[in-house]
């Protein structure tokens, strides 16, 4: 009986670890996803905000049009310069968004 539990203890012990090796692989990758979606919200939040307040600022400062989105877009890279690199933000969809907020301030 000896000699099974022998022969038997290192394999056991072998699956016992790719089990669990196994187990916390899944932990780890579920948790970063979830950290991961609410890192990307908290992310598009705060680009959101940024807009909304550059094209706010711009309005009173007097900016229409062009000068008004290069101020919007001035103000973003300068309050949340994390959030335009972790959103990989690309300046033809920043400079849409700019627009669209600048719009929503005039409305307002």
């Amino acid at each position: 009986m000896d000699i099974i539990k022998a022969a038997l203890l290192p394999h056991l012990l072998e699956i016992f670890g790719i089990l669990l090796a196994s187990l916390i692989g899944w932990a780890a990758n579920t948790a970063r996803r979830k950290w991961g979606i609410d890192i990307e919200a908290r992310h598009r939040e705060a680009l959101q905000s940024a807009l909304l307040n550059g094209a706010r600022l711009a309005l009173e400062r007097g900016f229409g049009g062009q000068a008004a989105v290069a101020e919007i877009l001035k103000h973003v890279q300068i309050s949340v310069p994390d959030a335009v690199i972790a959103l990989d933000a690309r300046a033809e969809v920043l400079d849409s968004l700019a627009q669209a907020k600048l719009r929503e301030a005039v409305r307002q």
